[in-house]
Protein backbone atom coordinates (compact mmCIF):
# COMPACT_ATOMS: atom_id res chain seq x y z
CA UNK A 1 0.00 0.00 0.00
CA UNK A 2 2.86 2.40 0.81
CA UNK A 3 4.32 1.65 -2.62
CA UNK A 4 0.99 2.47 -4.29
CA UNK A 5 0.61 5.78 -2.40
CA UNK A 6 4.21 6.72 -3.26
CA UNK A 7 3.57 6.09 -6.97
CA UNK A 8 0.36 8.17 -6.94
CA UNK A 9 2.11 11.09 -5.20
CA UNK A 10 5.01 10.99 -7.67
CA UNK A 11 2.63 10.99 -10.64
CA UNK A 12 0.70 14.00 -9.31
CA UNK A 13 3.91 15.98 -8.79
CA UNK A 14 4.93 15.27 -12.37
CA UNK A 15 1.51 16.34 -13.68
CA UNK A 16 1.45 19.64 -11.78
CA UNK A 17 5.04 20.81 -12.05
CA UNK A 18 6.70 19.15 -14.97
CA UNK A 19 6.88 20.96 -18.30
CA UNK A 20 7.97 18.63 -21.08
CA UNK A 21 10.95 19.68 -23.14
CA UNK A 22 10.50 19.28 -26.91
CA UNK A 23 12.60 20.14 -29.92
CA UNK A 24 11.08 22.92 -32.00
CA UNK A 25 9.18 21.61 -34.99
CA UNK A 26 9.46 24.76 -37.11
CA UNK A 27 12.10 27.39 -37.63
CA UNK A 28 11.97 30.47 -35.42
CA UNK A 29 11.31 32.51 -38.54
CA UNK A 30 7.64 31.53 -38.32
CA UNK A 31 7.22 31.05 -34.58
CA UNK A 32 4.91 33.40 -32.75
CA UNK A 33 2.95 34.49 -35.83
CA UNK A 34 -0.46 36.08 -35.31
CA UNK A 35 -2.81 33.13 -35.73
CA UNK A 36 -5.90 35.37 -35.68
CA UNK A 37 -4.98 37.05 -38.98
CA UNK A 38 -8.09 36.82 -41.22
CA UNK A 39 -8.05 35.70 -44.82
CA UNK A 40 -7.17 38.64 -47.03
CA UNK A 41 -10.01 40.17 -49.02
CA UNK A 42 -7.92 40.74 -52.12
CA UNK A 43 -9.88 38.19 -54.14
CA UNK A 44 -12.62 40.76 -54.59
CA UNK A 45 -10.34 43.54 -55.84
CA UNK A 46 -10.84 44.57 -59.45
CA UNK A 47 -8.32 43.21 -61.94
CA UNK A 48 -6.68 45.66 -64.33
CA UNK A 49 -8.90 46.06 -67.37
CA UNK A 50 -5.99 46.45 -69.74
CA UNK A 51 -7.34 47.09 -73.21
CA UNK A 52 -10.60 48.55 -74.46
CA UNK A 53 -12.73 45.92 -76.18
CA UNK A 54 -14.83 46.81 -79.19
CA UNK A 55 -18.26 45.72 -77.96
CA UNK A 56 -21.38 47.13 -79.57
CA UNK A 57 -23.67 47.29 -76.53
CA UNK A 58 -24.93 49.82 -74.01
CA UNK A 59 -23.41 47.86 -71.15
CA UNK A 60 -21.04 44.91 -70.69
CA UNK A 61 -19.22 43.02 -67.97
CA UNK A 62 -17.03 39.95 -67.53
CA UNK A 63 -16.63 38.25 -64.15
CA UNK A 64 -14.89 35.13 -62.90
CA UNK A 65 -17.42 32.76 -61.39
CA UNK A 66 -15.63 31.44 -58.28
CA UNK A 67 -14.32 34.74 -56.93
CA UNK A 68 -16.82 37.18 -58.41
CA UNK A 69 -13.87 39.25 -59.58
CA UNK A 70 -14.57 41.76 -62.36
CA UNK A 71 -12.20 41.23 -65.28
CA UNK A 72 -13.73 43.78 -67.65
CA UNK A 73 -16.61 46.23 -67.49
CA UNK A 74 -18.12 49.00 -69.53
CA UNK A 75 -21.00 51.04 -68.13
CA UNK A 76 -21.95 47.98 -66.09
CA UNK A 77 -24.11 49.77 -63.50
CA UNK A 78 -26.53 51.54 -65.86
CA UNK A 79 -30.11 50.47 -65.26
CA UNK A 80 -31.52 48.93 -68.42
CA UNK A 81 -34.42 46.75 -69.53
CA UNK A 82 -33.24 43.11 -69.37
CA UNK A 83 -35.75 41.36 -71.64
CA UNK A 84 -35.79 37.56 -71.16
CA UNK A 85 -32.55 37.59 -69.18
CA UNK A 86 -35.11 38.19 -66.42
CA UNK A 87 -35.75 34.46 -66.56
CA UNK A 88 -32.38 33.79 -64.90
CA UNK A 89 -33.87 34.89 -61.58
CA UNK A 90 -37.01 32.87 -62.24
CA UNK A 91 -34.85 29.81 -62.82
CA UNK A 92 -32.88 30.39 -59.61
CA UNK A 93 -36.09 30.22 -57.59
CA UNK A 94 -37.31 27.16 -59.48
CA UNK A 95 -33.98 25.38 -58.86
CA UNK A 96 -34.21 26.20 -55.16
CA UNK A 97 -37.78 24.91 -55.00
CA UNK A 98 -36.66 21.66 -56.63
CA UNK A 99 -33.77 21.24 -54.21
CA UNK A 100 -36.00 21.97 -51.22
CA UNK A 101 -38.54 19.37 -52.38
CA UNK A 102 -41.37 21.86 -52.85
CA UNK A 103 -41.76 20.64 -56.43
CA UNK A 104 -40.28 17.79 -58.47
CA UNK A 105 -39.40 17.44 -62.13
CA UNK A 106 -42.39 15.16 -62.65
CA UNK A 107 -44.81 17.49 -60.84
CA UNK A 108 -47.74 18.23 -63.14
CA UNK A 109 -48.74 21.86 -63.66
CA UNK A 110 -52.02 23.05 -65.13
CA UNK A 111 -51.67 26.16 -67.27
CA UNK A 112 -53.69 29.12 -65.99
CA UNK A 113 -55.54 31.66 -68.10
CA UNK A 114 -52.85 34.17 -67.17
CA UNK A 115 -49.96 31.95 -68.26
CA UNK A 116 -51.68 31.08 -71.53
CA UNK A 117 -52.34 34.76 -72.29
CA UNK A 118 -48.68 35.76 -72.53
CA UNK A 119 -47.37 37.06 -75.83
CA UNK A 120 -43.85 37.14 -77.19
CA UNK A 121 -41.80 33.96 -77.28
CA UNK A 122 -44.05 31.09 -76.24
CA UNK A 123 -45.06 27.43 -76.68
CA UNK A 124 -48.75 28.34 -77.10
CA UNK A 125 -50.02 26.87 -73.85
CA UNK A 126 -53.77 26.38 -73.70
CA UNK A 127 -55.66 27.19 -70.49
CA UNK A 128 -55.99 23.93 -68.58
CA UNK A 129 -53.16 22.21 -70.50
CA UNK A 130 -51.02 20.04 -68.25
CA UNK A 131 -47.23 19.86 -68.43
CA UNK A 132 -44.55 18.68 -66.02
CA UNK A 133 -41.99 20.94 -64.37
CA UNK A 134 -39.37 19.28 -66.56
CA UNK A 135 -41.27 20.16 -69.75
CA UNK A 136 -41.83 23.74 -68.62
CA UNK A 137 -38.13 24.08 -67.75
CA UNK A 138 -37.14 22.87 -71.20
CA UNK A 139 -39.48 25.39 -72.81
CA UNK A 140 -38.21 28.21 -70.59
CA UNK A 141 -34.48 27.58 -70.81
CA UNK A 142 -34.19 26.38 -74.39
CA UNK A 143 -36.88 28.39 -76.17
CA UNK A 144 -37.36 31.26 -73.67
CA UNK A 145 -41.12 30.67 -73.59
CA UNK A 146 -42.95 33.33 -71.60
CA UNK A 147 -46.06 31.22 -71.00
CA UNK A 148 -44.00 28.31 -69.65
CA UNK A 149 -42.09 30.72 -67.40
CA UNK A 150 -45.27 32.05 -65.82
CA UNK A 151 -46.59 28.50 -65.33
CA UNK A 152 -43.39 27.70 -63.40
CA UNK A 153 -43.75 30.88 -61.32
CA UNK A 154 -47.32 29.98 -60.40
CA UNK A 155 -46.29 26.42 -59.52
CA UNK A 156 -43.70 27.72 -57.07
CA UNK A 157 -45.52 30.65 -55.48
CA UNK A 158 -49.21 30.25 -56.33
CA UNK A 159 -49.37 33.44 -58.38
CA UNK A 160 -47.01 35.43 -60.53
CA UNK A 161 -47.40 38.45 -58.25
CA UNK A 162 -46.20 36.45 -55.24
CA UNK A 163 -43.38 35.00 -57.31
CA UNK A 164 -42.17 38.44 -58.43
CA UNK A 165 -42.00 39.46 -54.77
CA UNK A 166 -39.75 36.46 -54.18
CA UNK A 167 -37.59 37.50 -57.14
CA UNK A 168 -37.00 40.94 -55.67
CA UNK A 169 -36.26 39.47 -52.24
CA UNK A 170 -33.69 37.14 -53.79
CA UNK A 171 -32.13 40.02 -55.72
CA UNK A 172 -31.56 41.90 -52.45
CA UNK A 173 -30.16 38.77 -50.83
CA UNK A 174 -27.64 38.38 -53.65
CA UNK A 175 -26.55 42.02 -53.43
CA UNK A 176 -28.16 43.11 -56.71
CA UNK A 177 -28.42 46.77 -55.79
CA UNK A 178 -29.86 48.20 -59.01
CA UNK A 179 -32.53 45.67 -59.93
CA UNK A 180 -36.31 45.74 -59.77
CA UNK A 181 -38.47 43.02 -61.30
CA UNK A 182 -42.06 43.66 -62.36
CA UNK A 183 -42.71 40.32 -64.07
CA UNK A 184 -41.12 36.86 -64.21
CA UNK A 185 -40.47 36.62 -67.95
CA UNK A 186 -39.00 39.92 -69.17
CA UNK A 187 -41.39 41.72 -71.51
CA UNK A 188 -40.91 45.48 -71.28
CA UNK A 189 -42.70 47.10 -68.34
CA UNK A 190 -42.32 50.36 -66.43
CA UNK A 191 -39.77 49.92 -63.64
CA UNK A 192 -38.58 46.51 -64.85
CA UNK A 193 -34.83 47.21 -64.79
CA UNK A 194 -31.47 45.72 -63.94
CA UNK A 195 -27.77 46.20 -64.79
CA UNK A 196 -25.10 44.10 -66.47
CA UNK A 197 -23.35 43.78 -63.10
CA UNK A 198 -26.49 42.51 -61.38
CA UNK A 199 -27.17 40.10 -64.25
CA UNK A 200 -23.66 38.70 -63.82
CA UNK A 201 -24.31 38.20 -60.10
CA UNK A 202 -27.53 36.27 -60.66
CA UNK A 203 -26.03 34.31 -63.56
CA UNK A 204 -23.22 33.12 -61.28
CA UNK A 205 -25.83 32.13 -58.71
CA UNK A 206 -27.87 30.14 -61.23
CA UNK A 207 -24.95 28.05 -62.46
CA UNK A 208 -24.24 26.96 -58.89
CA UNK A 209 -27.23 24.68 -59.47
CA UNK A 210 -25.75 21.89 -61.56
CA UNK A 211 -29.15 20.81 -62.91
CA UNK A 212 -29.39 23.95 -65.04
CA UNK A 213 -26.69 22.64 -67.40
CA UNK A 214 -28.92 19.74 -68.38
CA UNK A 215 -31.22 22.31 -69.95
CA UNK A 216 -28.96 25.20 -70.98
CA UNK A 217 -26.68 22.99 -73.10
CA UNK A 218 -29.48 21.40 -75.16
CA UNK A 219 -29.40 22.66 -78.74
CA UNK A 220 -32.75 21.28 -79.89
CA UNK A 221 -35.63 19.47 -78.22
CA UNK A 222 -39.39 19.02 -78.58
CA UNK A 223 -42.62 18.84 -76.60
CA UNK A 224 -46.07 17.33 -77.15
CA UNK A 225 -44.69 14.14 -78.72
CA UNK A 226 -42.60 16.06 -81.20
CA UNK A 227 -45.29 18.49 -82.29
CA UNK A 228 -43.62 21.52 -80.66
CA UNK A 229 -39.98 22.11 -81.58
CA UNK A 230 -37.60 23.83 -79.19
CA UNK A 231 -34.49 25.54 -80.55
CA UNK A 232 -31.95 27.04 -78.17
CA UNK A 233 -31.79 30.80 -78.61
CA UNK A 234 -28.17 30.90 -77.39
CA UNK A 235 -26.05 30.26 -80.49
CA UNK A 236 -22.82 30.27 -78.48
CA UNK A 237 -23.45 26.75 -77.18
CA UNK A 238 -23.10 25.59 -80.81
CA UNK A 239 -19.80 27.20 -81.71
CA UNK A 240 -18.01 28.66 -78.68
CA UNK A 241 -15.64 26.18 -77.03
CA UNK A 242 -16.62 25.60 -73.41
CA UNK A 243 -19.93 27.50 -73.50
CA UNK A 244 -22.65 25.87 -71.36
CA UNK A 245 -25.28 28.63 -71.17
CA UNK A 246 -26.98 30.79 -70.30
CA UNK A 247 -29.78 33.12 -71.49
CA UNK A 248 -30.70 35.46 -74.30
CA UNK A 249 -33.22 38.29 -74.34
CA UNK A 250 -34.68 40.62 -76.95
CA UNK A 251 -37.34 43.34 -76.78
CA UNK A 252 -37.83 46.71 -78.43
CA UNK A 253 -36.77 48.58 -75.30
CA UNK A 254 -33.96 46.24 -74.20
CA UNK A 255 -32.43 45.55 -77.59
CA UNK A 256 -30.48 42.30 -77.91
CA UNK A 257 -29.08 40.96 -74.63
CA UNK A 258 -27.07 37.92 -73.57
CA UNK A 259 -25.62 36.35 -70.48
CA UNK A 260 -23.08 33.71 -71.54
CA UNK A 261 -21.22 31.24 -69.35
CA UNK A 262 -18.19 29.21 -70.41
CA UNK A 263 -15.53 27.04 -68.79
CA UNK A 264 -12.01 26.04 -69.86
CA UNK A 265 -9.28 24.41 -67.77
CA UNK A 266 -11.05 25.15 -64.51
CA UNK A 267 -11.67 28.83 -65.32
CA UNK A 268 -15.39 29.66 -65.43
CA UNK A 269 -16.47 33.02 -66.83
CA UNK A 270 -19.74 34.95 -66.99
CA UNK A 271 -20.06 37.51 -69.82
CA UNK A 272 -23.03 39.88 -70.01
CA UNK A 273 -23.95 42.32 -72.77
CA UNK A 274 -27.08 44.47 -72.60
CA UNK A 275 -28.56 46.73 -75.26
CA UNK A 276 -26.83 45.50 -78.40
CA UNK A 277 -28.48 46.75 -81.61
CA UNK A 278 -28.56 43.30 -83.23
CA UNK A 279 -28.43 39.66 -82.24
CA UNK A 280 -25.13 39.30 -84.06
CA UNK A 281 -23.67 42.12 -81.95
CA UNK A 282 -24.62 40.47 -78.66
CA UNK A 283 -23.01 37.13 -79.62
CA UNK A 284 -19.94 38.90 -80.95
CA UNK A 285 -19.65 41.02 -77.82
CA UNK A 286 -20.00 38.07 -75.45
CA UNK A 287 -17.43 36.11 -77.47
CA UNK A 288 -14.94 38.98 -77.22
CA UNK A 289 -15.43 39.17 -73.46
CA UNK A 290 -14.92 35.42 -73.03
CA UNK A 291 -11.89 35.43 -75.35
CA UNK A 292 -10.36 38.23 -73.28
CA UNK A 293 -10.87 36.31 -70.06
CA UNK A 294 -9.49 33.00 -71.28
CA UNK A 295 -6.49 34.68 -72.95
CA UNK A 296 -5.43 36.63 -69.88
CA UNK A 297 -6.43 34.67 -66.77
CA UNK A 298 -6.23 31.25 -65.17
CA UNK A 299 -7.86 29.75 -62.08
CA UNK A 300 -6.22 27.55 -59.47
CA UNK A 301 -7.45 25.78 -56.36
CA UNK A 302 -4.18 25.94 -54.43
CA UNK A 303 -3.42 23.15 -51.95
CA UNK A 304 -0.93 23.27 -49.10
CA UNK A 305 2.38 22.02 -50.43
CA UNK A 306 4.74 23.50 -47.83
CA UNK A 307 6.52 21.01 -45.56
CA UNK A 308 4.13 20.91 -42.61
CA UNK A 309 5.28 18.86 -39.57
CA UNK A 310 3.23 15.71 -39.12
CA UNK A 311 2.60 16.46 -35.41
CA UNK A 312 2.90 19.23 -32.84
CA UNK A 313 3.72 18.69 -29.13
CA UNK A 314 0.91 18.93 -26.58
CA UNK A 315 1.65 19.59 -22.90
CA UNK A 316 -0.60 18.46 -20.06
CA UNK A 317 -2.58 16.29 -22.45
CA UNK A 318 -3.55 12.62 -22.47
CA UNK A 319 -1.33 12.41 -25.54
CA UNK A 320 2.06 14.05 -25.96
CA UNK A 321 1.34 15.27 -29.52
CA UNK A 322 -1.43 15.71 -32.07
CA UNK A 323 -1.41 15.15 -35.81
CA UNK A 324 -1.80 18.13 -38.14
CA UNK A 325 -3.71 18.62 -41.37
CA UNK A 326 -4.24 21.38 -43.92
CA UNK A 327 -7.09 20.19 -46.11
CA UNK A 328 -8.46 23.52 -47.31
CA UNK A 329 -7.87 24.84 -50.80
CA UNK A 330 -7.44 28.49 -51.71
CA UNK A 331 -9.23 29.63 -54.88
CA UNK A 332 -6.98 31.96 -56.85
CA UNK A 333 -7.64 33.91 -60.01
CA UNK A 334 -4.30 34.72 -61.63
CA UNK A 335 -2.97 36.46 -64.66
CA UNK A 336 -1.70 33.95 -67.18
CA UNK A 337 1.87 32.98 -66.33
CA UNK A 338 1.69 33.92 -62.64
CA UNK A 339 1.15 30.27 -61.64
CA UNK A 340 4.92 29.75 -61.59
CA UNK A 341 5.38 32.68 -59.17
CA UNK A 342 3.33 31.14 -56.36
CA UNK A 343 5.31 30.26 -53.20
CA UNK A 344 4.32 28.93 -49.78
CA UNK A 345 5.66 29.38 -46.24
CA UNK A 346 4.31 28.26 -42.88
CA UNK A 347 3.76 29.77 -39.43
CA UNK A 348 3.02 27.34 -36.62
CA UNK A 349 2.72 27.26 -32.83
CA UNK A 350 5.71 25.54 -31.19
CA UNK A 351 3.49 23.55 -28.82
CA UNK A 352 -0.10 23.39 -27.60
CA UNK A 353 -1.66 23.07 -24.17
CA UNK A 354 -4.49 20.58 -23.68
CA UNK A 355 -7.39 20.46 -24.18
CA UNK A 356 -7.12 20.54 -27.98
CA UNK A 357 -10.17 20.18 -30.23
CA UNK A 358 -10.22 18.69 -33.71
CA UNK A 359 -10.23 21.60 -36.17
CA UNK A 360 -8.47 24.06 -33.84
CA UNK A 361 -6.30 26.37 -35.96
CA UNK A 362 -2.66 26.01 -34.91
CA UNK A 363 -0.94 27.71 -37.83
CA UNK A 364 -1.14 28.83 -41.43
CA UNK A 365 0.30 28.10 -44.82
CA UNK A 366 0.93 31.53 -46.32
CA UNK A 367 0.37 31.71 -50.09
CA UNK A 368 2.46 34.36 -51.81
CA UNK A 369 2.58 35.75 -55.33
CA UNK A 370 5.85 37.43 -56.27
CA UNK A 371 6.66 37.63 -52.56
CA UNK A 372 3.38 39.27 -51.50
CA UNK A 373 0.83 37.33 -49.45
CA UNK A 374 -2.44 36.75 -51.30
CA UNK A 375 -4.10 34.26 -48.97
CA UNK A 376 -3.69 31.60 -46.29
CA UNK A 377 -4.63 27.97 -45.70
CA UNK A 378 -5.34 26.98 -42.11
CA UNK A 379 -3.30 24.26 -40.39
CA UNK A 380 -5.54 22.46 -37.90
CA UNK A 381 -5.46 19.74 -35.25
CA UNK A 382 -6.57 16.43 -36.73
CA UNK A 383 -8.16 15.08 -33.51
CA UNK A 384 -9.15 15.92 -29.93
CA UNK A 385 -6.59 15.73 -27.13
CA UNK A 386 -8.15 15.86 -23.67
CA UNK A 387 -6.48 17.45 -20.67
CA UNK A 388 -4.57 15.12 -18.39
CA UNK A 389 -6.38 15.07 -15.00
CA UNK A 390 -5.89 13.37 -11.66
CA UNK A 391 -8.56 10.78 -12.40
CA UNK A 392 -7.10 10.01 -15.83
CA UNK A 393 -3.70 9.51 -14.19
CA UNK A 394 -5.18 7.35 -11.45
CA UNK A 395 -7.05 5.21 -13.96
CA UNK A 396 -3.89 4.67 -15.99
CA UNK A 397 -1.92 3.81 -12.86
CA UNK A 398 -4.46 1.29 -11.65
CA UNK A 399 -4.68 -0.34 -15.08
CA UNK A 400 -0.89 -0.58 -15.05
CA UNK A 401 -0.81 -2.22 -11.64
CA UNK A 402 -3.44 -4.81 -12.51
CA UNK A 403 -1.56 -5.77 -15.67
CA UNK A 404 1.66 -6.46 -13.77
Amino acid sequence: MKRLLSLILSLLLILVFAVPVHAKTVSTEFAGADLDTPLEENLQANAPIGEKLDINAKSAILIEYNTGKILYESNSDEKLAPASITKIMTLILVMEALEEGKIALDTKVTASEHAASLGGSQIWLEPGEVMTIDELLRATVIASANDATVALAEAVAGSEESFVALMNEKAKELGMKNTNFVNSYGLDADGHLTTAHDVAIMSAELIRHELIREYSTVKMDSLRDGESELVNTNKLIRYYDGCFGLKTGTTGKAGSCLSATAERNGLTLVAVVLGSPTSKDRFSGASKLLDYGFANYSFLNVKAEAQIPSTIPVKKGVERSVKLEANETLPLLLKKGDEKNITQTISLEEELTAPVKKGDIVGYVHIQLNGEEIGVISITAAKDVDKLTFFVCLGRLLRGLFTL
